[in-house]
């Protein structure tokens, strides 16, 4: 009597594939939105909900700023369907965007580059939004539909093979 063994291995097949559903979906929005106007920084969020008539805090912090409470801080303002914050006069630099809700739970983070320096006479002109700037990969740029396609193909691809190679792995070998 022949003893058969399952094909596939569950425990690796069920994680890839999780893997793979997480990958396909659609990218998790960010909890909030960052722009810059001249030397003013604005955030916008609609995460947050109001605690004891406060919505939350918001912090712009520079280079060399590592902790929520070493930036300049705003306290958020709006209602129910969005709040926003705002610094003016920012110096030209990178900097950071920390929005913490009333009831302590972190909205988002978000880097923004400020390229103008602050003068009372100039006129606000738009700048286009940096994004998330999340570093190497591309955090901000949405590849389309044929990318997430492609890079779906590969992962199914990957996972193809290791479930052929522990089924040829788990067969007996007789001479």
């Amino acid at each position: 009597m022949r003893n058969s063994k399952p094909l596939l291995r569950s425990g690796p097949v069920a994680a890839a594939a999780a893997l793979a559903l997480g990958l396909a979906g659609p990218a998790a929005a960010a909890g909030i939105s960052v722009s810059t106007t001249g030397s003013t920084v604005s955030v916008s969020t609609s995460a947050c909900t109001q605690v004891n008539g406060h919505w939350g805090t918001a912090s712009l912090l520079s280079s060399g700023q590592t902790s929520f409470s070493q930036g300049r801080q705003v306290a958020l303002s709006g209602s129910g369907s969005g709040q926003s914050a705002a610094w003016s006069n920012v110096g030209p630099g990178t900097y950071t965007v920390i929005v913490v809700c009333s009831n302590g739970t972190t909205a988002g983070t978000q880097s923004v580059v400020v390229s103008t320096a602050p003068s009372p006479s100039a006129s606000p002109t738009a700048s286009p939004s940096r994004g998330v700037m999340g570093g190497i990969g591309g955090g901000s740029t949405d590849y389309g539909t044929v990318t997430l396609v492609a890079g779906s193909t590969l992962v199914g691809m990957g996972i193809a093979a290791t479930a052929w190679y522990l089924r040829r792995r788990s067969t007996p070998r007789h001479f």
